[in-house]
Order: structure tokens, then sequence, then C-alpha cells
């Protein structure tokens, strides 16, 4: 039997789940050969309809908001577009980052060969603001090919707007990408955690999200642990309890 999601969160009107790296949100016709999508999977576990309120790239896990009518979609919707819906993510990074930074860089859209073939091509890049800060750092003795150790830093980025692939793009733009990234990434320390750490992830996960119920106005908070798998590579380099301390791995709460 196929182990079913973790909920973080129900009531009436919202439902909320850790979705684990490697499940797409929805079919999609980039990746043709998926059968399991989390929109289903959450439908057939629940025994209703749910609506997607935004979007986990397919590598990355962590929390992911639905709405269980149209009524509340919408309402929910109006706060993701107005920006007052906070998302905060863990990345492991090469390198040593900045203690703390926003990125403010426009990204053109990404668009799919297949799938976007008769969108524009010459759309303008939109507006795009990241702001992060290092949670730790971590240097080992293994060689990527052009320095004799590799460092790495664990940050805490909270995107204040959502284009796609937003922090993956932002932190490639800063010479600092997200080990595990096989489109915006560096292939030599992605293969220095294949192969000591046995991790094939992307390092990137979606630790909290807080958003203004629409049925009370009382201030939400899910958070939700990043996995065993990530959690491996953070025990590996002595950052576990940094995360712990974090919050992001404390219990999935609404506050």
């Amino acid at each position: 039997m196929e182990s079913e999601l973790e909920i973080l969160y129900r009531d009436p009107r919202l439902i909320a789940i850790n979705k684990p790296s490697g499940l797409l949100v929805h079919r999609s016709a980039i990746d043709r050969h998926e059968t399991r999508f989390a929109i289903q999977l959450l439908r057939d576990q629940i025994g209703q309809r749910v609506y997607p309120l935004h979007r986990l790239d397919k590598p990355t896990s962590g929390v992911l908001l639905f709405a269980l009518d149209s009524e509340t979609a919408r309402e929910m919707m109006a706060q993701f577009q107005q920006h007052t819906v906070e998302k905060r993510y863990l990345a492991v990074v090469r390198g040593y980052t900045e203690v703390e930074a926003t990125i403010d860089y426009a990204l053109k859209e990404e668009l799919d060969k297949t799938t976007d073939r008769k969108a524009r091509q010459d759309k303008e890049a939109q507006s795009a603001v990241t702001h992060y800060r290092r949670l730790a750092t971590a240097e080992l003795p293994i060689s990527d090919g052009r320095f004799p150790t590799s460092r790495y830093s664990l940050i805490e980025a909270k995107p204040e707007t959502g284009r796609k692939h937003q922090i993956r793009r932002h932190m490639k733009h800063i010479f600092h990408p997200i080990v595990g990234d096989t489109s915006h990434g560096d292939g030599r320390h992605n293969r220095i955690f294949r192969d000591h750490f046995k991790c094939h992830r992307l390092l990137l996960a979606a630790s909290e999200l807080a958003f203004t119920h629409p049925s009370d106005g009382k201030r939400i908070t899910l958070r939700a642990t990043v996995g065993d798998d990530y959690s491996a590579v953070l025990a590996h380099l002595s950052w576990r309890d940094i995360v712990e301390h974090s919050g992001a791995e404390s219990p999935h709460s609404a506050a």
C-alpha cells in the first residue's frame, strides 16, 4: 500500500501537507512519465476535491497549502497575489555566503520548449526579491577539483516575490548555487554530496508558511520537517541542532 501524504494542518476550509522531494504538485507535460501528483494523492487520501494555492518545484520538499472549496481558494489566492503570505525556506549552498543580504534581481520568465511554444519569447524580466540569512557554515576536507576543500552554507531564504525557480536562480546569480540543483547548480558539488552523503535530491525545503485565515483573521504559521534524506545531510555537516533550534524541525503548528 502506498504511504499517505503527511498532513500538517486541516480545518473545514484548508489543508496543508509536507510534500516530499520528487513529487509533482500536478500533472505536467514536461514530466509525461510521472503518474503520481500531490493533488491526486491528497484528493484520494481525504476523499474530496482540493484546490492548490501555490506551487513547489518537483525536487523541493515542504509545506504545500490547498483550499477545500472554490470560495476559500479565491480568498487565499488574493493573499498570495498581495504578497501577505510569508514563506521560509532552508537551503544548503556552495561557498560561504554573506551573513545577511537581499537579492534584488529581475528574472525573465523561464519557458519550456514543449509546453510554452506559443508563449511570447520576448517578455521583459519581472522584479524578483529574495531575503536570506546565513545560519551556519561548514568546510569539508574534500576537493571539488579546483580547491583542496569544499565550503558550504546553510541559509534561510524568504522570497518576497514568487517567480519560477526564484530562490534557485537567485542563489546561482550570486555564485552560491543550491546543492543538488541539476538545472541551476554546480555539478562538481552535486557529485560530492551524491558520492559522500548518498544525497540525490535538491537541498531546498519550504520549512514554514504563514498566512491569515479567511474565516477569523487569525495568523496561522505552519511548519514542516525537512525530511529524512535532507536531515541526514544536515547530520553529516553537524547542522541538525541548528535547524532544530531555528524552528524548522519543531512540531507542526498553527499559531
